[in-house]
């Protein structure tokens, strides 16, 4: 079950969140960053929240916003995080599919990823499997806990 949540529920991410962003290889944000700060990263508008259930237990969220104000606020943007002991269920793909499905109703017409980390190849391949493609890469964008800088993508695919 995948259900929007408002910026007072954040804590129900937030372990999630914290979880994701302490291995320093997938997501931008830093470890240390605070429960005050990752909600209005995350949980703030224009940022539209979600959760996904797994048997009763908030299992992962994803986000969805505008990718640049004014003239670029046709084109969403999003960002996924599944809890590590609920991967490889297919809750990314269903977040995936379910934002896009909310993007093309709130009237947005493309969905653009400017960060994914190049060496997250299961992500890749969900995005791939979701209509994504790369459009672009940026040398060393991303500072890899374990593999030093390594390469972001750019994804997109129209709604």
């Amino acid at each position: 079950m995948i259900r929007e949540i408002d910026a007072s529920e954040f804590e129900l991410v937030w372990p999630i969140y914290r979880a994701v962003i302490a291995g320093g290889d997938v997501f931008a944000p830093s470890p240390d960053t605070t429960l005050e700060v990752a909600r209005r990263m995350w949980a703030e508008p224009p940022a539209r929240t979600f959760v996904a259930t797994l048997d009763g237990t908030v299992a992962g969220s994803y986000m969805l916003r505008p990718n640049q104000p004014g003239l670029g606020d046709h084109v969403a943007n999003a960002g996924y995080i599944v809890a590590p002991e609920a991967r490889g269920r297919g809750l990314a793909r269903a977040m995936c599919e379910h934002s896009l499905t909310t993007a093309r109703e709130a009237g947005f017409t493309a969905m653009q990823f400017n960060y994914v980390v190049a060496t997250n190849t299961g992500a890749i391949k969900v995005w791939e499997r979701c209509g994504f493609a790369v459009v672009g890469r940026v040398p060393k964008a991303f500072r890899h806990a374990a593999l030093g800088p390594v390469d972001i993508l750019i994804m997109h695919r129209f709604l």
